[in-house]
């Protein structure tokens, strides 16, 4: 992936978010590469990655702040003079959303629209690609892989946030940045599992912490079928689109879908199985809690990412339940730096890219 590396190598890039799961990964990876990285987030937790790999260490400047703070973003990033612009930053949970929807709102919603028009007004943006989920789509809970092109909407105030930031940013594009010559693109990506996660209310973090504390875990949803795939895979895909974006503008300046294809399309009950066979520690049991809606079943077509960017999953299920559980095991047991750790399986992903 030397062209890759070729063309961030000495980027000015924003990154918000940056404190995240998935902004944490992200941030490293574009600093291995050599890129100029400005982050711009709420504070991390103690135990999270950005804290535990040491992920500021390199960057050119981490920014510990709220995107719903409109005069602050925009201060920020036009001091950055970044020329690539990604928004990770969300509030990003589905059960936090019903307990409170006005914040969920505020910094989806409102919060993506404070970060375009700080892009409007920054004097130096050239592409930005807006992160969002596979949960914006309206969900009629079938077996059918969800396309680009098909209605967005959404039951949860988590899912119907980020359809809004959707219909947001296709406007935004079409009111304001083509006419401006900055192109948008926006990233649905499938559920992302990995390393580092330590969110409640996510399947991974939460089994992780019922071995850390001996318990079993409680699975709410055990028969509900996701797309899972490792963090790696769709931030691998916003890397290339970005790239494709800066580079022929106009072309990629659309909507993408990273999900893994069928294979990894497989209900809790068995992720959680496969996750406890590789720590070979742990237990489950299933959960009576059906007080909170969640999706029975979402799944994702990829084909518009293959095409049109020369993605593709890379890793297959097993092996993404294998770099997840090492990682853990790796905290678990501190046999090695968590920062070299993580790195190390960047590269590793790379090799088969």
């Amino acid at each position: 992936m030397l062209e890759l590396q070729n063309f961030y190598k000495d980027k000015k890039v924003f990154l918000t978010g940056h404190t995240g799961f998935k902004g944490s990964w992200l941030a490293l990876w574009l600093e291995q590469m050599g890129a100029k990285v400005v982050g711009y987030a709420l504070d991390a937790e103690a135990e999270s990655l950005f804290k535990l790999a040491e992920v500021e260490k390199t960057m050119e400047k981490s920014i510990i702040a709220d995107i719903r703070d409109e005069e602050k973003i925009k201060a920020a990033l036009k001091e950055s003079k970044a020329e690539i612009l990604i928004h990770m930053a969300a509030q990003p949970l589905v059960r936090k959303s019903y307990f409170d929807p006005k914040e969920t709102y505020e910094t989806n919603v409102i919060g993506t629209l404070n970060v375009f028009e700080a892009a409007r007004k920054s004097g130096s943006i050239k592409a930005i690609l807006n992160i969002t989920t596979d949960k914006c789509y309206e969900n009629k809970e079938i077996d059918y892989a969800y396309k680009e092109d098909d209605h967005l909407g959404g039951y949860d105030p988590y899912s119907s946030s980020k359809a809004c930031a959707e219909i947001l940013t296709s406007s935004y594009r079409r009111s304001f940045f083509e006419k401006e010559g900055i192109f948008l693109a926006s990233a649905r990506a499938g559920n992302v599992i990995g390393g580092g996660d330590f969110s409640y209310d996510r399947i991974i973090p939460d089994i992780f912490r019922s071995i850390k504390f001996g318990r079993e875990v409680e699975l709410r949803a055990p028969k509900a079928i996701r797309p899972w795939q490792h963090v790696l895979e769709p931030l691998f895909g916003y890397l290339l689109l970005i790239k494709k974006l800066y580079e022929n503008g106009e072309k990629y300046a659309t909507s993408y879908n990273f999900g893994p294809d069928n294979d990894k399309e497989v209900n809790v009950e068995n992720l959680t199985k496969s996750l406890i066979k590789n720590l070979e520690v742990g237990s489950y049991k299933i959960a009576i809690d059906a007080t909170l809606h969640e999706a029975g079943i979402l799944k994702l077509d990829n084909s518009k990412a293959k095409t049109d960017l020369g993605w593709k999953p890379s890793l297959t299920f097993d092996e993404t339940i294998s770099y997840s559980a090492s990682w853990y095991s790796n905290y678990l047991t501190k046999k090695r730096n968590t920062r070299d750790f993580t790195i190390t399986q960047i590269n590793q992903f790379l090799s088969l890219s």
